[in-house]
């Protein structure tokens, strides 16, 4: 297998860049929109501390795009995805930040598959060729 993403090498390390063009507005949208809606017509948590998170990683993402750091968006996807696989975990057995974000079981599930797809796709991006 790795034989066939070497040859890929590249497009990859471009992948993860696509994904973080998409990614990183997501979340600037997504924490504004946590202070904008009321919680009653929203599935997912509206916490105050949560929608601050997604403001930051979201500037964070965008930050690394502005500096068009390859390496960046690889780190971003990768590290980000471990924290969202981190809060689906941890919003089901109640463990750190699950209380201070107030997470609901939508915010599981979502995190759940973004963390699986952003490890996956930063992972491809870390192991490919230069």
């Amino acid at each position: 297998m790795r034989g066939s993403l070497s040859s890929v090498g590249t497009s990859w390390l471009a992948r993860n860049v696509h994904v973080l063009l998409v990614f990183a507005p997501v979340l600037v949208l997504t924490g504004i929109l946590g202070f904008a809606l009321p919680p009653h017509v929203s599935l997912m948590s509206g916490a105050a501390p949560y929608n601050v998170f997604h403001l930051l990683a979201g500037g964070v993402g965008l930050a690394i795009l502005a500096r068009r750091s390859l390496a960046g968006a690889v780190a971003f996807n990768l590290v980000f995805g471990c924290i969202d696989l981190w809060q689906a975990v941890a919003g089901v057995t109640g463990l750190f930040p699950a209380r201070w974000f107030a997470l609901r079981p939508a915010d599981h599930v979502v995190h759940l598959i973004v963390g699986a797809g952003l490890v996956a796709v930063g992972y491809l991006g870390k192991t490919s060729r230069r």
